[in-house]
């Protein structure tokens, strides 16, 4: 038999608290590192041996797979094992969907009724749009689900929605969302966000199946209960009991998913909606030093929308967070670089380092640098950049026009945008090219000599073999990146863009925007084709240990020894777009990301911001973000001026690369050059 846990002896004063508070509604304000989990395990266990309810009267409920199974396993750990009934501990969705299996036919669905995954929703949203008539290039499928989600978060089914004319194309898509509804629950079928909404629906129309649950749970637990959005507090108001057993567990300074429906009134009105509820504020935090937390709490004391703590720690003081000032963004990533070799030497893990970004395009600059010096990096939530769609399909354009002999490249922009090409017509290319030898681009030029193409995809290859050809005429009169700007123009790619109704479409434009900024570094188009080949074939090489490159958003919930947090300036962060679409209240969450990024920091914090930026060739003076201003200056070691430019090491084509006499530069540089004997 397992041994049981005194887990009560393991709590702070603080976290016993709320732990023993199990009667009324409760609140736990649960700072950043303070063990928001601990306290909720803890309290769902001690609700269990003191017997004040069996495991199947609990309602627990978290956001994540993965958190429902630490928390089952750690209350296991606790009970020693004696919790195989916590059959009601899972997410919002899981819960959802045993609720519905149940009262299937109360809601007009059947029992075994299919749940459908992305793909089949884009499937089929496309035979909706196409049967109606709407131009997908323009109205993305993935746009027209994004706003369907909107409305089902808002609690609205089709005939409740009132069109606000945000969106021009709103009366559009709540047609399509009428049809799309009608469609799935006659595939006795509905999706993800159909899952609370239909549970809320089912208990406001059915007192008495409501009114069951009510009684069954006589506690409810929420984990992370700032990330909830408007469907998910009220399918909570609805189950709750008489006695109003509620525990909802957050940190409204870490409520950075407003985009995403997050609606931080849930956890600031919490006792409003709630009166006799009781507030515990989690404010010991066992993850990062003293000049982190007082550095991070300094910062978000700024923002007046917030109940209000105060982090602290019995550990050491700790190094005082840096703020360093460079000249320009390579710069920046050359400074962070040369900090980084610096740890390594040091013996402290790259695994353990974290560079944390407000927006997805500042990584090129760091994946440049770590290429160069020979850093290995991971790209955390996301793809690197000269393996986004968007960036490839820009760099095929100019490897087609560097040599017609590219036919991969060939192959990708031939349709791209689309341009009513099909697979039947890749195909007759490349049998073509296979019987006769040649390119595909002889290929095309061939078969439409031959008259082989029927009309209209004649017209198409020949206007595509015309611009081609053009662009080859340009590349000679204008640079490299200006040529770039002449082919997304006249190949449409620009104007899909700017059309295309798409969740993704503005980080694709910046992620062009950042490609013009690198391609500025290279003299011609050649030296920059070979740079990005260089750069993507030596990175698939290494492998080991890697830093952690990703965005403040995607660091929610994770620690690392070393954080890096560059771009702190205005406009990038906060960021411009955000502040014009929602004023204060998108600067108060900006501060909040700002919160949640120096909190990833256990031993180590770097600030940084540079004082110019390329801007279409251009370099553009930068202002420091206003967050730079808020910062306290006992906790803070400045870099008034800018850093000394970090010369380059050295590039991987240098003839030179393995001579006896060469001085050491870096680690990077000894792996390479481990690399290169073998």
């Amino acid at each position: 038999m397992k041994e049981k846990i005194n887990f009560l002896e393991e709590l702070n004063e603080q976290q016993k608290s709320a732990v023993l508070n199990i009667d009324g509604p409760t609140l736990v304000v649960a700072g950043a590192g303070s063990g928001k989990t601990k306290v909720l395990t803890s309290k769902l266990a001690y609700i269990v041996e003191q017997r004040k309810a069996w495991p199947n009267q609990i309602l627990c409920v978290t956001f994540t797979n993965k958190a429902a199974k630490e928390m089952r396993d750690r209350v296991a750990k606790m009970l020693a094992g004696k919790t195989n009934s916590l059959s009601w501990l899972g997410t919002f969705h899981a819960i959802s969907v045993k609720f519905l299996r149940r009262h299937a036919e109360a809601i007009g669905l059947k029992s075994n009724f299919t749940i459908l995954d992305t793909d089949d929703q884009k499937k089929l949203i496309k035979n909706i749009s196409k049967a109606e008539n709407i131009d997908a290039k323009k109205i993305s499928p993935q746009f027209i689900l994004s706003l369907i989600d909107k409305w089902k978060n808002k609690g609205l089914l089709p005939e409740e929605v009132k069109l606000s004319k945000k969106h021009v194309f709103e009366n559009q898509i709540l047609k399509v969302y009428k049809i799309y509804q009608t469609k799935i629950r006659d595939l006795n079928a509905c999706d993800f966000g159909d899952l609370i909404l239909y549970c809320v629906k089912l208990f406001e129309k059915n007192p008495d199946i409501r009114k069951i649950y009510s009684n069954n749970f006589k506690y409810i637990l929420v984990d992370e209960y700032q990330d909830t959005n408007f469907i998910q507090n009220k399918w909570l108001q609805l189950i709750v009991n008489e006695n109003q057993n509620i525990c909802c567990v957050g940190d409204d300074d870490q409520s950075i998913y407003s985009w995403r429906g997050a609606e931080i009134k849930n956890f600031l009105g919490f006792d409003k909606v709630y009166t006799d509820c009781k507030i515990f504020r989690l404010e010991q935090n066992y993850r990062s030093t003293k000049n982190i937390l007082d550095t991070a709490s300094f910062i978000i004391s700024h923002n007046k929308d917030r109940l209000g703590k105060k982090l602290w720690s019995e550990g050491e003081k700790g190094d005082l967070v840096k703020l360093n000032c460079y000249k320009n963004g390579k710069e920046e990533a050359q400074g962070t670089g040369a900090i980084i070799e610096e740890n390594l030497k040091k013996n402290n893990s790259l695994n353990e380092m974290a560079i944390l970004v407000r927006a997805i395009y500042q990584t090129r600059e760091f994946e440049e640098r770590f290429l160069k010096i020979g850093i290995n990096y991971r790209i955390i939530g996301g793809i690197k950049f000269y393996e986004r769609a968007e960036v490839k399909d820009a760099i095929c354009y100019l490897r087609i026009i560097n040599q017609k002999f590219d036919d991969l490249a060939f192959e990708r922009i031939i349709n791209r945008p689309r341009r009513g090409l099909g697979d039947a017509t890749i195909k007759q290319l490349y049998e073509f090219s296979s019987k006769n030898n040649i390119c595909l681009e002889d290929s095309a030029k061939k078969l439409f000599q031959l008259n082989k193409f029927k009309p209209k995809i004649k017209n198409v290859i020949k206007h595509l073999l015309e611009l081609i050809n053009k662009w080859r005429s340009d590349l000679k009169k204008n640079k490299h990146y200006d040529l770039l700007k002449i082919v997304l123009d006249e190949s449409g790619y620009s104007e899909m863009l700017k059309n295309k109704k798409d969740l993704e479409n503005e980080t694709r434009i910046e992620n062009l925007k950042e490609l013009l900024r690198a391609m500025h570094d290279y003299d011609n188009l050649q030296g920059f084709l070979e740079h990005v080949a260089l750069a993507t074939s030596i990175d698939q090489e290494w492998e080991d240990e890697k830093v952690n490159i990703m965005t403040i958003h995607a660091a929610k919930g994770l620690e690392f020894n070393s954080v890096f947090l560059p771009g702190w300036e205005e406009g990038l962060f906060p960021h411009q777009k955000s502040l014009e679409e929602r004023g204060d209240s998108a600067l108060e969450e900006e501060r909040r990301l700002a919160y949640v990024g120096i909190t990833r920091a256990k031993k180590k914090a770097y600030i940084s911001f540079a004082m110019q930026r390329s801007w279409h060739g251009e370099w553009m003076d930068s202002l420091p973000s206003r967050f730079v201003s808020e910062l306290p200056e006992n906790t803070i070691e400045k870099n008034e001026e800018p850093v000394n430019e970090v010369s380059d090491d050295f590039d991987f084509n240098q003839d030179n690369l393995l001579e006896d006499n060469e001085e050491y530069r870096s680690p990077g540089w000894a792996r390479l050059k481990k690399k290169l004997l073998k």
